[in-house]
């Protein structure tokens, strides 16, 4: 089976583990100073068969989807959790180490970010579920945007993120609910 969209991943080895696990076309950025000439591959490939964005989850593969986002508006976007791309050997982080059917399961839930988002969750919303400026707010946002497969991102970033992916009250309160019982699991 053929993907359709094509997939814009940050380098050569980015591609040849997509291409392990799918069959697909992919654009490298080659680094997270994309340049006019790929914006204008990808703005090209988003018109004429969609396009989704694959990037590490670090920050350099995070400025490169937010520039991507801002220059080609409505491409879709693809998320592994950082324990899920990591090597065997522990150095490094990125969608080259990740294991195919992980690549094949982000594939299949990229979603559409839309920067009209309405506000469903509030930032006083993320802060009585202690997933900002609290003792394990990290882990807690690293586990719902597992969940809601957004990415993980920073406590300035979560609301923005929740509105652009626009995740409904109910599916954010699943997940709270969820990662609240595995903290009570655990303790």
């Amino acid at each position: 089976m053929r993907l359709k969209e094509i997939i814009v991943v940050e380098g050569k080895d980015d591609t040849t583990a997509i291409r392990r696990a799918i069959d697909a076309d992919t654009i490298e950025t080659n680094g997270s100073a994309v340049n006019a000439e790929t914006i204008e591959k990808i703005r090209n490939a988003h018109e004429k068969r969609g396009v989704i964005i694959f990037t590490d989850p670090d920050f350099p593969g995070e400025k490169i989807r937010k520039t991507i986002s801002e220059q080609v508006p409505g491409c879709k976007h693809a998320f592994i959790p950082k324990e899920l791309a990591k090597p065997k050997s522990g150095r490094g982080l990125g969608v080259e180490h990740a294991a195919p059917e992980v690549i094949r399961e982000a594939l299949k839930d990229a979603q559409i970010m839309d920067a009209e988002a309405v506000e469903e969750i509030t930032q006083e919303d993320l802060l009585v579920a202690g997933l900002i400026g609290g003792p394990g707010s990290k882990e807690r946002r690293e586990k719902l945007g597992r969940l809601l497969k957004i990415g993980y991102t920073n406590g300035k970033q979560l609301h923005k993120r929740l509105m652009m992916f626009q995740v409904k009250r109910q599916d954010f309160a699943d997940a709270l609910a969820e990662i609240l019982k595995e903290e009570q699991q655990n303790a």
